[in-house]
C-alpha cells in the first residue's frame, strides 16, 4: 500500500511539474523574443535530472523553483531565453556536483557566466561572525558590472523566496524579510522593476507585521466600494474628453500598497483615515506618432486641467527629466468633485511598459544580441559601484549604508559653471558636488557659488543651481565634514582620507601605551586593550589608540590601578542597569544584581525556538535604546558579539541592518507578559495652543485612565503647542488606548508615540 501511495504522490509531483514547465514554454511563444525552444527545454531536462529527488521545506519537488523563478524572469520581468536557461539552472552548481565548466561545455559560455555569477552571489561560505549578507551582496555588485541579468535573475530568484516564505521558521521569515526591504525591493526600484518592488516591499510587511498588515487589507477591502465610486465619478469627464480628442488609451486605477500605506502612518503619524491619496489614476494612451507621445502627454494634460483644477505645486514632469531608472510619466494632481485631491499619471504604452517591467529587461539586451548597449544612466550607476568597491568600507554596516544612501536616492539635476547637467541624489550639499567632480576638489573645497551667491560646504542644493566649487591649496579634510555629507562617494572619501590620517595617529597611540607598559612591567595584550577599553567607556581598540595617540586619553594612575584590579568594586552592578528599560523592582535590588543574570547562548543553543519574553525572565535580555520595545510589539532577538540576547522592535532601524547583515544571529522573540511589571513610554503631542489644554491632558491621562505621569514637558509659539508625555503603562495596548484618548482632545491634532 505504502508503495503505491509513493508511486501516486511521484505521479502528481511528475505532472505538476509538467505543468508548470508548459506554463513557462506557453508564457515565452507569447512573448516578442526569438523562438529558442530546444534550449529552454534542454536546460530544463538538466536541471530536473540534477535535483532529482530533493524536496523544498514546502514538500514539492526542488525544480518547482527554479521553474517558478524562470516563470517571473519571463513573464513579470520579459527576459528572454538566455535568462529563461540561467534562471532553470541557477542552482544547479551550487546544489549538486555539477560545476561551472560543465555547464560552460553543455549551453555555452552567456549562460555559464550567469549561472556563475548566481552561485557566487549565494551559499554560506562566510563563518558565524563574518557579515556574511553584507558580503553576498558586494559580490553580487561585482558581478553585476559583468552582466545585469545576474541581478535581475536574483531579484527573481528572491521574489520567489518571498512568496514561499510561509514554510520557514520564524527567525528565518524575519532575517529574508528584513534583507529584502533593506536592499532587494530598493535594488528592483532602481532597475525600474516597479510592480516587484511593490510586491516585495507588501510581502515583507506581511511577514514582520502580520496583524498590521492584515489591518491594512481589511481596512482596504472595507473601502473599496468608496473608491470605485470616487474612480467612476472622477474619470467619466475625463473619459469623454479624451474620446472627442481621438486618443487611444485605457484608464486604470492606482490603490496605494498596504505597505506604503503603513510607511505613511509611520512617518506621518496619522491613522488609516487620514490618508488620503489611496486612490490614483493612470491614464495609458497609444501615441498616433511615436517620435511625438511627449507633446501627447501635455496635450492630455491641457485637456483635463481643463476639467479639474491642478494643483500647482504638485506637477512632476518624468518625460524630459527621466528618473534615473527610466520611468517617464507626467504626474498631476487634481481636486475632483468630491473635494479630494487624486494624482493623474499620464503615460504612453511604451512608458507604461517600462515602468513596469524596468528599462534594464527592455533596453540594454536586444534580442539576439550579447552587446551592452550604452545606456547611460545605468552605466552611471554601475559606474558608482565600481567607485564604492574600490574602496570598500571595512565594516559591513557601513558598506550597506554607503549603497543606500547613494543608489536608491531620488535625484535632482544640478549644473557646472559651463552649464553640463550632473545628476546627484535629492539632500546632497555643495561639498558633495565636489567630490563627484574629482576627489582633489572635494578633499580642498572651501566653499562654493551656488547661482553666483557664496555658499558654505553644507549648503544642500536644490534641482536647478548652477554649482562652482572653490577651493584653496591649504584645505584639509575634516572629521565634521562627514556629519553632513550624503552621497556614499563624498563619504567613503573622506572616510578614506580620514582613516589613513587616522592610521597614523593610532601607530602613535600605540607607541605611547607600549611604552607606558613597559614603564610598569606589562606587556601589550587583547586582554589589556579590552580592559581599557571598558574603562574608557570605548568600544573599538582603535578608538582607545586613537584617544592616546591624540592625547584626550591620558594615562595615569587610576588606569594601573583598573589593570591591577583594584577598580572593580561596583561598576558592574551600576552599568547593567542601562540594559534594562522596565520599572517595578526593587531599587536596591537592581544594584546588587550582578551581569551575569544576563542569558548566555551557548553551543546547542536553538536558534529556531522563539525566545518567551515573561516576568520571570525578562532581565535575562537586553533592551537597548534605539527602539525600546514593550509588550505587545512586534519583536525579534538578535545574538550580540558577546553571545547575549538584545531584544529590538522589528521595525528599529537598527533591527533592518541587523537582519541585513548578521541574518544568522536572528531569533524569534515573543511576549508572555500579564499586566506586573510597567514600562517606560513616550508620547509626543502637538495641535491648536488654548486656554486649559494642558489640564485637558492630564485629566485623560490621570483621572479618565488612571495612568501615572512621570514628566511633561510642553512649548507654545505662535498659537501651535508642542509637547512630550514621559508614562508608565503595562503595554502596547495600554499606550494605544491612551493615545486614542488624546486624540478626542479640541485642539489636539498629532498623537504620536516616541520610539
Amino acid at each position: 500500500m505504502d508503495s503505491q501511495e509513493n508511486n501516486e504522490r511521484e505521479n502528481m509531483y511528475d505532472r505538476m511539474v509538467d505543468e508548470a514547465f508548459q506554463h513557462l514554454i506557453d508564457t515565452y511563444l507569447a512573448s516578442r523574443h526569438r523562438k529558442k525552444v530546444d534550449i529552454i527545454n534542454k536546460a530544463f531536462n538538466f536541471a530536473r535530472q540534477a535535483h532529482k529527488g530533493v524536496k523544498r521545506l514546502s514538500g514539492e519537488p526542488y525544480i518547482m523553483h527554479p521553474i517558478a523563478v524562470a516563470q517571473i524572469a519571463c513573464g513579470e520581468m520579459g527576459l528572454g531565453s538566455t535568462s529563461i536557461c540561467a534562471a532553470l539552472l541557477h542552482d544547479v552548481v551550487e546544489d549538486t556536483d555539477y560545476t561551472v565548466e560543465d555547464i560552460e561545455n553543455i549551453f555555452g559560455a552567456k549562460i555559464a557566466q550567469i549561472v556563475d555569477g548566481l552561485t557566487k552571489i549565494s551559499g554560506g561560505i562566510f563563518g558565524e561572525h563574518a557579515s556574511a549578507q553584507a558580503e553576498n551582496f558586494k559580490k553580487l555588485l561585482l558581478t553585476m558590472s559583468d552582466d545585469i541579468r545576474v541581478i535581475l535573475i536574483k531579484i527573481c530568484d528572491r521574489l520567489h523566496n518571498m512568496r514561499t516564505l510561509e514554510s520557514q521558521a520564524p527567525n528565518k521569515q524575519y532575517k529574508i524579510a528584513g534583507e529584502t526591504l533593506y536592499i532587494y525591493a530598493p535594488l528592483a526600484n532602481r532597475l525600474g522593476l516597479n510592480k516587484i518592488k511593490t510586491e516585495l516591499e507588501n510581502l515583507s510587511f506581511r511577514f514582520e507585521h502580520p496583524e498590521e498588515y492584515a489591518d491594512i487589507t481589511n481596512k482596504l477591502n472595507f473601502t473599496k466600494e468608496q473608491r470605485d465610486k470616487l474612480f467612476e465619478e472622477f474619470t467619466a469627464p475625463i473619459k469623454e474628453a479624451l474620446d472627442k480628442m481621438g486618443v487611444k488609451y485605457e484608464i486604470k486605477a492606482r490603490v496605494k500598497s498596504p505597505f506604503s500605506i503603513w510607511n505613511k502612518m509611520q512617518s506621518k503619524h496619522v491613522t488609516f483615515d487620514e490618508i488620503y491619496d489611496l486612490l490614483a489614476v493612470r491614464i495609458i494612451f497609444q501615441p498616433a506618432d511615436r517620435n511625438e507621445e511627449i507633446n501627447e502627454c501635455f496635450n492630455i494634460y491641457v485637456a483635463i486641467s481643463k476639467i479639474y483644477k491642478s494643483h500647482p505645486d504638485r506637477l512632476r514632469d518624468w518625460l524630459n527629466h527621466p528618473k534615473a531608472n527610466g520611468y517617464q510619466a507626467l504626474h498631476v494632481t487634481l481636486m475632483s468633485k468630491q473635494g479630494r485631491w487624486i494624482e493623474v499619471q499620464i503615460r504612453s504604452d511604451h512608458m507604461d511598459e517600462v515602468a513596469e517591467q524596468g528599462f534594464a529587461a527592455h533596453w540594454i539586451y536586444k534580442e539576439g544580441s550579447d552587446v551592452q548597449e550604452d545606456e547611460g544612466e545605468l552605466n552611471n550607476w554601475l559606474r558608482t559601484i565600481k567607485e564604492i568597491l574600490d574602496d570598500p568600507q571595512p565594516d559591513a554596516m557601513d558598506f550597506l549604508d554607503a549603497i543606500k544612501l547613494n543608489l536608491f536616492a531620488s535625484e535632482i539635476f544640478v549644473f557646472t559653471p559651463k552649464g553640463e547637467i550632473k545628476t546627484m541624489p535629492a539632500g546632497c550639499t555643495a561639498l558633495d558636488f565636489a567630490f563627484q567632480i574629482h576627489t582633489f576638489l572635494g578633499s580642498h573645497c572651501i566653499g562654493a557659488k551656488v547661482n553666483h551667491k557664496l555658499v558654505p560646504l553644507s549648503h544642500r542644493l536644490q534641482s536647478g543651481d548652477q554649482v562652482e566649487i572653490l577651493i584653496s591649496k591649504s584645505q584639509h579634510v575634516q572629521p565634521s565634514w562627514i556629519t553632513f555629507v550624503s552621497t556614499a562617494k563624498a563619504k567613503g572619501k573622506i572616510q578614506a582620507i580620514l582613516r589613513r590620517d587616522s592610521r597614523e595617529v593610532q601607530k602613535k597611540g600605540e607607541e605611547v601605551l607600549k611604552e607606558w607598559l613597559k614603564a610598569h612591567e606589562m606587556e601589550l595584550t587583547t586582554a589589556v586593550l579590552d580592559r581599557l577599553c571598558e574603562f574608557h567607556d570605548l568600544q573599538k581598540h582603535e578608538s582607545l589608540l586613537q584617544a592616546i595617540g591624540d592625547r584626550t586619553v591620558l594615562l595615569g594612575e587610576k588606569d594601573l590601578d583598573e589593570l591591577n584590579g583594584k577598580n572593580r568594586k561596583d561598576a558592574k552592578g551600576r552599568n547593567w542597569l542601562k540594559y534594562v528599560p522596565f520599572l517595578g523592582h526593587d531599587k536596591q535590588k537592581e544594584k546588587k544584581e550582578p551581569k551575569s543574570s544576563l542569558l548566555i547562548v551557548k553551543e546547542g543553543f536553538d536558534k529556531k525556538k522563539p525566545c518567551v519574553i515573561s516576568e520571570r525572565h525578562i532581565d535575562k535580555y537586553i533592551f537597548p535604546r534605539c527602539c525600546h520595545a514593550i509588550p505587545g510589539d512586534d519583536i525579534l532577538g538578535y545574538i550580540d558579539n558577546k553571545n547575549r540576547i538584545e531584544i529590538h522592535k522589528r521595525n528599529c532601524p537598527v533591527a533592518s541592518k541587523l537582519k541585513t547583515s548578521y541574518g544568522n544571529r536572528i531569533l524569534d522573540a515573543k511576549w508572555d507578559m500579564h499586566k506586573k511589571l510597567f514600562f517606560d513610554a513616550t508620547v509626543e503631542i502637538k495641535g491648536i495652543d488654548r486656554k486649559g489644554m494642558m489640564r485637558d491632558v492630564a485629566n485623560v491621562i490621570s483621572d479618565q485612565l488612571n495612568i501615572n505621569i512621570c514628566k511633561v514637558t510642553m512649548a507654545a509659539k505662535d498659537g501651535i503647542f508642542d509637547g512630550s508625555i514621559e508614562l508608565r503603562v503595562h503595554d502596547r495596548d495600554e499606550l494605544r488606548l491612551i493615545m486614542d484618548s488624546l486624540r478626542q482632545i479640541e485642539g489636539l491634532q498629532e498623537v504620536q508615540r516616541l520610539s
